[in-house]
């Protein structure tokens, strides 16, 4: 445990007495970072046309009938209220409430026919998180047979680490808290078989207070007051900064760990997450909400060299009226809270995330996905709202290689099974893999089985 501060140090005397920050040593944060930044340094690069990935993390499973497969021609009790509107695919329409995104059809493509084999948020998200169900817990609690893979996040940040992306900070980021269904967190968030190093580095954003780094957070009994002032405060991070580079220049410290304590105290680290740098335009563009100030956030992380960033719409899969925190699970009131939040919000700051890549030429190798863990029942319930639906749902996906303009497969009448190309999240996830460069072989070299098929159609 490396302990920076006013408590004694394990690992090394020299900072006894000096930090307010606590890093364990399974976080990716302590002793784990000098570990990563020790093999990104030894690790070899991959070769595709994607150098780096965004995922668009649509917690709780939106409708495909009411964002991008609109069934117009079915009866009310499916169509639901919402019209469409063409995009600049020929043939194919979203619902009216994605203006913006139907503008950008010509910067991505848009999969209708992905299906999952759970309709449990706790299996299906850790099958589209990993590309495979083993070791899930539903909302029974009771885990799934076998161990879980790692998070598609983690295969890519190891599989991009090498020197050509070297960068101050975590190939691995997740912007929002941890995702759960009924307080029950779900499985596929990490290493998993590669090791607690690959993990995620997580920071959350709150439209009140801006972006939060929790493992940079005092520990409770290390609060202000306690420590003094917060000139005091500041002067103590101060302190441990420049500390940590007379020791790097002494030779005192392992190259590694002299890194990773950089990226712990360096003001200049802490400015890559910090969004005031940016200009009121900008932030306006992507929306003040949570999710659009989000997505600038990993906008800026890519910009800093981070190879991996996802972006979680919410905690919980839950909406805010059914004590949840904004997720997609629209039991109740689904066209109200689409109208409402949901649709403006991702048309908003998806729309404006592909626009800022395309202008400053990162689109090409940036690849952006947008998708949650399965869709909803096609049959509208008694509540106005939609179930849950594995059988058919939608994705949109861009840049990276991806050929924009393009629909990949046809869901039936009402949108609840494919009608052609049946996908899953396993194909979207080998589609990722392949356009960083990751090669069957060099995934059986990282212990992992290839699975799923690439997803020739876009590209």
């Amino acid at each position: 445990m490396l302990l920076i501060g006013r408590r004694p140090t394990r690992t090394c005397s020299t900072f006894d007495r000096r930090a307010f920050l606590q890093v364990g040593a399974s976080s990716v944060l302590g002793l784990s970072l000098a570990d990563l930044l020790r093999a990104r340094a030894a690790g070899a690069e991959a070769g595709g046309r994607a150098k780096a990935v965004i995922l668009l993390w649509l917690w709780g499973g939106p409708s495909q009938l009411d964002t991008f497969d609109p069934k117009p021609h079915a009866r009310l009790e499916y169509r639901g209220p919402f019209g469409t509107i063409p995009t600049r695919i020929p043939g194919v329409r979203f619902c009216e409430l994605f203006p913006q995104l139907a503008q950008q059809t010509d910067k991505l493509s848009v999969i209708r026919t992905l299906t999952t084999p759970s309709n449990d948020h706790g299996i299906a998200g850790t099958v589209g998180l990993t590309g495979s169900a083993a070791g899930g817990t539903g909302l029974d609690g009771k885990p799934l047979a076998g161990a879980p893979r790692p998070a598609l996040g983690s295969v890519v940040a190891k599989a991009l680490a090498g020197a050509k992306h070297r960068s101050a900070v975590h190939p691995f980021f997740v912007v929002g808290g941890k995702l759960h269904q009924g307080k029950k967190a779900i499985i596929g968030e990490g290493g998993g078989p590669l090791g607690a190093v690959w993990d995620p580095f997580r920071l959350e954003y709150d439209p009140v207070s801006g972006t939060k780094v929790p493992a940079l957070q005092l520990p409770k009994e290390l609060t202000p007051e306690r420590m003094g002032d917060r000139q005091q405060l500041l002067a103590a991070l101060g302190a441990a900064d420049r500390r940590a580079t007379d020791l790097g220049a002494a030779g005192a410290l392992d190259a590694y760990r002299g890194r990773a304590l950089e990226m712990l105290t360096s003001a200049r680290a802490a400015e890559g997450f910090d969004l005031s740098k940016e200009t009121d335009a900008t932030r306006d563009a992507y929306g003040r909400t949570r999710f659009g100030q989000s997505c600038l956030l990993a906008r800026r992380l890519v910009e800093a060299g981070v190879p991996f960033v996802q972006v979680n719409w919410s905690d919980h899969v839950e909406a805010e009226e059914d004590s949840g925190d904004g997720g997609w699970d629209h039991h109740y009131r689904n066209f109200q809270i689409m109208q409402d939040r949901h649709a403006p919000w991702l048309d908003q700051a998806m729309s404006a995330l592909l626009t800022e890549l395309h202008d400053r030429r990162m689109l090409e190798s940036t690849l952006v996905l947008a998708v949650g863990e399965f869709g909803r029942d096609p049959r509208i319930n008694d509540k106005a709202g939609r179930d849950h639906w594995p059988g058919c749902y939608s994705a949109l996906v861009a840049g990276g290689g991806v050929r924009g303009g393009r629909f990949v497969g046809t869901s039936d009448a009402r949108a609840a099974k494919p009608a052609d190309t049946p996908l899953s999240p396993v194909d979207l996830n080998a589609t990722v893999l392949n356009q960083i460069g990751l090669t069957s072989e060099q995934l059986t070299g990282l212990g992992l089985a290839p699975v799923g098929r690439v997803i020739e159609e876009l590209l």
